[in-house]
C-alpha cells in the first residue's frame, strides 16, 4: 500500500474549528459577558465543538483505516499479493474504500452541528427570556 495520506478535506476544517475555538477561548471573559450576544457566542462555540467532535473522528478513523490497511502490506510494495490477502486484509481494505460518511463528514458534520447550535441558540434566548420576566414580574408585585 502507499504512504498515509492526508485527508485534507478533512483536515482543514478540523484546523479551522480549533483556532476558531481558541480565539473564542481567548477572548472568553469579555465575549460571554452579559450582553444581547451573549446566547450568539454560546451557540457558535458549541456549533465549532461538535464540528470539531465530527469531522477530526472522521479525520482520525480516516489515518486509521489508512494504517490499518498499510500493515498488511508486508513486502511494501505498495500492491497487496500472494499471501499478503488474508480475510482481515479484505476487511480492512472494504473499511479504507468504504470511506462515504467519512469523506461527506465535513458537510453533514455542518447540518448536525447547526442544528444543535440552533437549539442551544433558542433554548438560551427562551430561558433569557424567563427569567426576565419573572425578575421584572417580581419588581411590579414590590
Amino acid at each position: 500500500m502507499n504512504e498515509i495520506t492526508l485527508p485534507y478535506h478533512l483536515i482543514i476544517p478540523s484546523i479551522i474549528s480549533i483556532l476558531i475555538l481558541g480565539i473564542i477561548f481567548l477572548k472568553r471573559k469579555r465575549i460571554f459577558g452579559i450582553g444581547k450576544l451573549k446566547w450568539f457566542w454560546i451557540s457558535l462555540t458549541v456549533f465549532f465543538l461538535f464540528y470539531l467532535f465530527i469531522v477530526g473522528g472522521a479525520t482520525y478513523d480516516d489515518i486509521y483505516a489508512q494504517w490499518n490497511t498499510n500493515k498488511f502490506d508486508l513486502n511494501q510494495d505498495g500492491f497487496f499479493s500472494g499471501n499478503e490477502i488474508t480475510p482481515e486484509q479484505q476487511e480492512a481494505m472494504r473499511n479504507l474504500t468504504s470511506d462515504t460518511g467519512r469523506n461527506f463528514s465535513f458537510i453533514t458534520g455542518l447540518i448536525f452541528s447547526g442544528i444543535i447550535a440552533l437549539f442551544v441558540f433558542g433554548i438560551g434566548k427562551i430561558t433569557e427570556l424567563i427569567k426576565k420576566k419573572k425578575t421584572t414580574h417580581n419588581k411590579e408585585l414590590r
